[in-house]
């Protein structure tokens, strides 16, 4: 874990990552969150609240929209913590991925964050449904990502593979760069990945 922690942290200093400048758009963070289960590393992932007005039932990583004056470490982390029940020092977040725009009006920025104990999600059921710690090897998928073609005629979709599902965009875009160039250290952008019409909802 301690190799792979520094490969990371590494790799995500040394990345030229996009930051935006689009104050038309409401700005928001998630959290990709690396820890260990029986010494092998795993992420984070939920499944949101069925009862939720957007995106009841999508998969997605612990997240929101960012308080006034809030850096997205700051929001990423709150976020985990009210969603998931885990509780995560300043230090923890190791680096930020792409800011990314999604069709429903948000600038987000993934933020790689990293516990060296092992983690017990206590999902908040008002905003989760449920939430697992995926092994990380999952995302080197053989067939991930997965393009498909756009229902609109866009740029393609691609779909990352986890806990037995395929995971639309823009969480699979996040899964997809994490993968690319933090542990891989591939320079990869996924500005251009196409997002289903629906998420816009």
């Amino acid at each position: 874990m301690d190799a792979l922690k520094q490969t990371v942290m590494a790799n995500l200093a040394a990345f030229p990552r996009l930051a935006l400048q689009r104050p038309d758009l409401r700005p928001a963070a998630v959290t990709v969150l690396i820890s260990p289960v029986d010494g092998a590393p795993t992420f984070a992932l939920t499944r949101r609240a069925l009862t939720m007005r957007r995106g009841a039932g999508n998969y997605a990583l612990p997240g929101g929209n960012l308080d006034a004056g809030e850096s997205p470490e700051d929001g990423a982390l709150r976020e985990t913590w009210e969603e998931l029940g885990v509780a995560l020092p300043a230090h923890a977040a190791l680096g930020r991925l792409d800011d990314f725009v999604t069709l429903g009006g948000h600038m987000v920025t993934p933020v790689v964050a990293w516990s060296d104990a092992p983690l017990t999600l206590k999902p908040d059921p008002t905003e989760v449904h449920d939430a697992w710690l995926i092994p990380l090897e999952h995302l080197d998928h053989p067939q991930s990502p997965r393009a498909e073609a756009h229902p609109d005629g866009g740029e393609p979709i691609l779909r990352m593979f986890a806990n037995g599902q395929w995971i639309n965009p823009p969480t699979a875009a996040f899964l997809y760069q994490f993968r690319e160039v933090a542990l891989h250290g591939r320079w990869t952008r996924v500005a251009g990945v196409g997002q289903p019409p629906w998420t816009a909802r």
